[in-house]
């Protein structure tokens, strides 16, 4: 896939490339879910080598159903790229007009504006991408809990509607922020 999205630097911040998720980024993943705080906020973590080509696996066929894009946020560094956060848009299709954006961010990037920026760039491309087709809201879900998702729902543009219930497998109510079609 040759979709390649880009999200400014800041002044205390490098530009962001955000990217459909490769095969050889499975190392990488599994680095990512490590991190504790990341385990605790997903439903799905990746252990193993063969999670991480279970999560890349449906990253791809999200992709060619045109259905679910899932997109690796890198950050430039003296190496090369380090994955720093993980942004989705899930739920798409012709005629609905909403759809849902979920987000991580690995441990070495939280605080630094980088789910916003990244968040905010998915959302542009998702409303350029399907407008055409019927999308005109993007809806950002989290536990109620989960303070640093309600700022970084705010800081993308995403205002906050109602809280939803807790069902399965979520143990908690929820809160539901939604961006609108500009």
């Amino acid at each position: 896939m040759s979709i390649v999205l880009h999200a400014p630097p800041t002044p205390s911040a490098p530009g962001l490339l955000l990217r459909p998720w490769r095969v050889g980024d499975a190392e990488a993943l599994l680095a990512a879910y490590r991190d504790p705080v990341l385990r605790s906020w997903t439903r799905q973590p990746v252990d193993t080598p063969a999670d991480a080509q279970a999560f890349l696996r449906r990253s791809r066929q999200g992709w060619a159903a045109n259905r679910r894009f899932s997109f690796a946020v890198l950050e430039p560094t003296p190496d090369g790229e380090q994955l720093v956060a993980h942004v989705l848009v899930k739920e798409v299709a012709p005629g609905r007009p909403a759809a849902e954006v979920g987000y991580w961010t690995a441990a070495p990037a939280r605080g630094r504006g980088v789910a916003p920026r990244a968040v905010d760039a998915v959302s542009d491309w998702a409303f350029a991408r399907f407008a055409a087709t019927g999308l005109t809201r993007l809806e950002l879900l989290h536990q109620v809990d989960n303070a640093a998702s309600c700022r970084v729902a705010e800081k993308s543009g995403y205002v906050f509607q109602d809280v939803l219930p807790a069902r399965p497998p979520f143990p908690r109510d929820g809160h539901r922020h939604v961006r609108h079609l500009a």
